[in-house]
């Protein structure tokens, strides 16, 4: 899949690359006089970096934005469009009657208008996004450390562990030992091992990357509710096609439970039932919540600048030296956030497993 998506997006940069810088040499002039009349808004500025967006931002000096375009694919009323980000002029332009929504239920996606005024989304949008090309990046970034460990691992068979082998065993072994093994039984922990180190790097990995602030990283991959849905979706789903005879039982029929709990309003089986559903909620809902926190903060501190700038470039400078120095303390503390959100899914993923595979005690 990843080849698949490497060669659409090849294709489709070059093959519209020139009809996109056409399109914006255009607009530019009537988008740069829209942006130099603009007042810094706060919630805006943090509500672009920690959502998704159809170009991937670089750096903005003055009013010029420097940008990394994406392919825009969409497919509407029958017919397939693609065009480079680069026409919506930094979503502040019109490309083929689509724009980039400004606020309500559609704000930051790509609409067009109907003639009763109404945004209306494409019926289906393909865009390799910046969340989207953040995650092949950090796919081939773990494919290559841990291809690069098992190498080493084959070249230096009984010797002590070297370089990044060395960095990683340690904590290969924590999820291995203190993770799955605990958490889910000597006998079956090896069977769910792969997928919780999967999981757990691939959380750490895009947690640490969302922390630098420029390209590739930056990218609020696990900050992004629908990223951490189907982390939670692969997990409720292993749990359930896991579960034995003893997990169903213990569902319906929970022991050490008052009988008139159970008959006749089965109040404990309906809070088991919703028990199996709200554990993977839970799950996507604590990981988003607490990486898109972290970045919150950090652009609000960063937000104070521009604030008391517009007030007096004094003031500006003044509350720059606390907001920084905030920020840094902030960046520290996301990358211990960072290692302890990756262990805290992971375990509770195996507890999950733990539990639906556990036989009755006699």
């Amino acid at each position: 899949m990843g080849l698949i998506a490497l060669i659409l997006f090849s294709i489709s940069y070059l093959g519209i690359a020139q009809h996109s810088l056409d399109s914006e040499v255009d607009g530019m002039e009537e988008w740069q006089e829209e942006i130099a009349q603009e007042e810094f808004k706060a919630g805006d500025m943090i509500i672009e970096h920690i959502t998704d967006a159809y170009e991937w931002h670089i750096i903005t000096l003055g009013h010029t934005h420097i940008t990394v375009p994406l392919p825009v694919m969409l497919y509407d009323k029958g017919e397939f469009h693609f065009f480079m980000s680069s026409a919506l002029h930094h979503n502040h332009g019109n490309h083929m009657g689509y724009f980039v929504s400004k606020e309500g239920f559609n704000s930051g996606k790509l609409v067009r208008k109907e003639a009763s005024g109404e945004e209306v989304r494409p019926t289906l949008d393909f865009s390799f996004t910046k969340n989207v090309m953040a995650i092949f990046f950090s796919m081939f970034l773990l494919g290559w450390i841990f291809i690069s460990v098992a190498n080493s691992y084959k070249k230096r068979k009984g010797k002590a562990p070297k370089g990044l082998q060395s960095l990683l065993e340690p904590i290969i072994l924590f999820v291995r030992d203190d993770i799955a093994r605990s958490s889910i039984g000597e006998k079956r922990y090896e069977r769910y091992t792969p997928f919780l180190l999967t999981i757990f790097f691939f959380i750490l990995i895009n947690n640490l990357l969302g922390i630098i602030p420029f390209f590739p990283g930056g990218a609020n991959i696990t900050g992004n509710i629908g990223v951490t849905g189907v982390l939670a979706a692969f997990t409720f789903i292993i749990t359930t096609y896991s579960a034995n005879k003893n997990y169903w039982v213990h569902i319906v029929n929970a022991p050490g439970v008052p009988w008139w709990l159970k008959i006749p309003v089965p109040l404990m089986p309906i809070v088991e039932i919703m028990g199996v559903f709200t554990k993977p909620f839970v799950l996507m809902v604590r990981l988003f919540a607490n990486m898109s926190a972290g970045h919150i903060i950090i652009l609000g501190f960063v937000s104070l600048i521009f604030i008391f700038g517009e007030i007096s470039q004094g003031l500006g400078y003044g509350v720059s030296i606390v907001s920084v120095g905030f920020s840094i303390f902030m960046d520290v503390l996301e990358i211990l956030v960072a290692f302890i959100q990756a262990y805290v899914f992971t375990l509770l993923s195996a507890l999950y497993f733990g539990m639906a595979t556990e036989e009755a005690h006699h």
